[in-house]
């Protein structure tokens, strides 16, 4: 594709966010930017969380990775389901109880402030890291197809995408997103759609055709039952439940869309359904997988040494120039639909969870929320360009590792609040949280010696729980006594 065209496609989006962004943020305050002022229909928060939870990772990776693990990743998804319906009907209802900004405040009121700043902390760890993959990704995408071409460099283009984010949430930011979310998941679903299509088309294939060929293909495998395997079904499906669990039920950014709805009901419809939609959408990512690999197979094309980048390449250089725009459309939109929620969830929990901003007028609010919003900006810009300097592995694994270890504690710490009615000695909560991660990685290193030749997989992350959960055991009191 012409780089002036990607460059047109891009300035025609943004135009197109701006304008959204104008008629939802007019007349906010800190309670629209934070909660939407409760007002977001439950079905348009549904829509858009289907868009933000695929990201640009399920965009650009999940293909990728079908020619390296099949359709294993399908497992995963599967274990979703048993998550999202914990979240529905365990979590939703503590945080609408308790009237909740951010979902951190629940700590503070179970444990006490040393547990809550500890839970508010490791989200803004986990956030960074897994938002700044998800635009590392993206980015990449845009300086292969645009900027590379008019040779500005990456740090540049990252730059260029963070700003642009920056510029449409500062104002209205959770009320914006609601609405910014359903525009971008429509994008990424006809990028997806129209690939297929187009496949279909230039391989000569009926749509009964289409599927046999998905089917029957080698990279089609969904269940996996070598117990030693990182693709273990077992191993996938709950993974897939814990994943669910903590990176939107504990998770600030995802649970900040879902406590915009009108009501508790409302939010659990939206759940219910978003979760049932997520599944379908992430199996026609996987058969848009099988079918970029059996397209480069037929047409005798040269694969590209990274799985990450098969779409991105087939996309610019083979597709026809309508499907190239669609593609980068679905990219933009993939990025901005992760993002931006990022950046808005990180700017609420700092501020609500640091900076006690119950506490302060509204212009004093409004200064400081565009100052924080403006250095977590700058922060994920950092981290972006680190991420750059190091990475050499698939960026999908790279972010649920990272997740296994940063919202390991979190899923311990709520297990524990939840399921049992001790207290614990509050001071040594975050000594116990920042060794959880650190055991879990020693086990994870050497688990092949230590256990029989077993590997871990996203599994980890329950490992890393279960060492907070015995943790706060030791250091456990009474329930009528706290500290």
């Amino acid at each position: 594709m012409q780089p002036g065209l990607v460059f047109a496609i891009i300035a025609s989006y943004f135009l197109l966010l701006l304008v959204i962004s104008y008629f939802t943020s007019r007349n906010a305050d800190s309670d629209t930017f934070f909660t939407g002022n409760k007002q977001s229909p439950w079905y348009l928060v549904a829509f858009g969380m289907i868009g933000a939870s695929l990201s640009g990772v399920t965009f650009i990776s999940v293909p990728g990775e079908v020619g390296n693990t099949q359709f294993s990743y399908f497992q995963l998804v599967l274990g979703y389901l048993l998550g999202y319906g914990v979240i529905a009907t365990v979590l939703m209802p503590l945080y609408y109880r308790m009237n909740l900004v951010s979902i951190y405040g629940y700590l503070e009121q179970r444990f006490g402030f040393w547990s809550y700043k500890t839970g508010a902390f490791f989200f803004l760890l986990s956030k960074i890291v897994g938002a700044s993959f998800r635009l590392f990704l993206v980015a990449g995408v845009l300086q292969l197809s645009l900027f590379d071409a008019w040779g500005v460099p990456f740090w540049a283009t990252v730059m260029f995408t963070i700003i642009l984010i920056w510029l449409y949430t500062f104002r209205g930011g959770i009320k914006t997103i609601v609405w910014t979310d359903t525009l971008q998941t429509v994008f990424m679903l006809m990028a997806v759609i129209t690939s297929i299509y187009l496949i279909k088309s230039e391989l000569d294939m009926t749509f009964a055709g289409l599927v046999d060929t998905v089917t029957e293909s080698r990279y089609s495998k969904i269940f996996f039952w070598d117990w030693q395997s990182g693709k273990y079904f077992f191993k996938q499906f709950f993974s897939g439940a814990f994943i669910a669990i903590v990176m939107t039920g504990l998770d600030q950014d995802m649970m900040q869309k879902n406590l915009t709805c009108r009501s508790l009901g409302d939010a659990q419809k939206n759940m219910f359904s978003f979760s049932i939609v997520l599944v379908f959408a992430n199996f026609l990512f996987l058969s848009l997988g099988a079918l970029l690999f059996v397209y480069v197979e037929s047409k005798g094309i040269p694969m590209p040494a990274r799985t990450d980048d098969l779409y991105p390449m087939l996309a610019v250089n083979e597709f026809t120039v309508f499907a190239g725009t669609v593609f980068i459309l679905g990219i933009i939109a993939a990025a901005y639909s992760s993002a931006d929620s990022a950046l808005t969830g990180l700017t609420t929990s700092f501020c609500v969870d640091f900076l006690n901003f119950a506490e302060k007028k509204e212009d004093i609010k409004k200064k400081t929320r565009i100052r924080v919003h403006i250095a977590f900006s700058f922060i994920l810009f950092l981290t972006i360009l680190v991420f750059n300097a190091i990475n050499d592995k698939s960026v999908i694994s790279a972010v649920f590792t990272a997740a296994g270890y940063t919202y390991g504690p979190l899923l311990g710490l709520y297990s524990f609040g939840l399921f049992t009615k001790w207290n614990v000695r509050d001071r040594f909560v975050p000594t116990i949280c920042v060794l959880s991660p650190i055991l879990s990685y020693v086990i994870n290193v050497n688990s092949e010696e230590w256990l029989n030749g077993y590997r871990f997989g996203f599994e980890i992350l329950l490992v890393n729980g279960l060492l907070t959960f015995l943790g706060l055991l030791l250091v456990a009191l009474p329930a009528q006594k706290k500290q």
